[in-house]
């Protein structure tokens, strides 16, 4: 059954008409054109497909679109902020914290949430934190550096 659903997609409200059923990522995808936020397993195992929903990383691929109808979603296109680049995305490049990338939207929208959580985490915080996160590259150890950076980057209000 159509339904109607309002939300705030990286800043913008925006007003989707679907199967309320529907996975929000194909309605990210498909009806809206952000490609970012990436179809791995399909069954919230690898968080390619990991969106921001009221700060919460959710896992896109099974969360029902009615489930963000009032809220606020970021994807990975949200993230950056007047140009320029968050920390976390800057701090990703600086230490090659991938190499397919197709891992990494999901893996810093994930990051993101934890330090909103806990922005001093230890490493084995950020261990823990991103365990259900997989990359298929053997990226982690890069991965990990890359959030300690911007965690310390962060310290200075830069969250946003």
């Amino acid at each position: 059954m159509t339904e109607t659903i309002s939300f705030t997609l990286n800043g913008e409200s925006v007003t989707v008409s679907t199967d309320g059923e529907r996975p929000l990522l194909w309605v990210l995808r498909t009806d809206l054109g952000l490609t970012g936020t990436k179809y791995g397993c399909g069954k919230a195992v690898c968080g390619a497909c990991t969106v921001l929903v009221d700060d919460r990383a959710v896992r896109s691929c099974v969360f029902p679109v009615r489930g963000v109808d009032g809220t606020e979603v970021l994807t990975i296109e949200g993230l950056a902020r007047n140009g320029q680049l968050h920390p976390l995305q800057k701090a990703f490049m600086r230490h090659d914290a991938f190499q397919c990338g197709f891992c990494t939207p999901g893996m810093i929208l994930h990051a993101y949430s934890l330090l909103l959580e806990n922005p001093e985490p230890t490493r084995a915080e950020i261990l823990k934190g991103m365990e259900n996160n997989l990359c298929r590259c053997g990226a982690h150890t890069r991965i990990v550096q890359a959030i300690q950076t911007a965690a310390e980057e962060m310290k200075g209000g830069h969250a946003r």
